[in-house]
């Protein structure tokens, strides 16, 4: 029989904060006028925390929906006290993000999602 094993949620020191400062470089990301045509949002899963680009249904034959791009995934290794930023190939498969080390400060992280020198987040 299988076992499952739950997911390891972040330290209370750490999470919330850094859920928080995902949350503002998200919205930071995108300025007010434009958030009709594009959003920025991070989902909590875990020890996980996701970007996600939304956009607008482009025809009212897709229906009401807005369409959900994962942009990057930042994780948190309790153990070793680090984040490690994650990307997606066209098949949203995550994949560690080799232009970024692995940090105790999500905001190294967040600095190279918002620089993007490869063109993996952004385009």
């Amino acid at each position: 029989m299988a076992r499952y094993l739950p997911a390891v949620a972040f330290p209370a020191d750490v999470g919330g904060a850094a859920l928080e400062r995902v949350r503002r470089f998200c919205e930071d990301r995108v300025p007010p006028e434009a958030r009709s045509a594009i959003r920025l949002e991070c989902s909590l899963r875990g020890s996980s925390i996701t970007i996600i680009e939304r956009r607008p249904p482009w025809s009212e034959l897709v229906g009401p929906e807005w369409t959900s791009t994962k942009i990057a995934q930042l994780r948190y290794d309790a153990g070793n006290r680090i984040w490690t930023i994650y990307c997606t190939d066209r098949n949203e498969r995550w994949w560690r993000y080799d232009f970024a080390e692995p940090s105790e400060d999500i905001e190294d992280h967040l600095a190279a999602i918002d620089e993007d020198p490869s063109g993996l987040f952004w385009g």
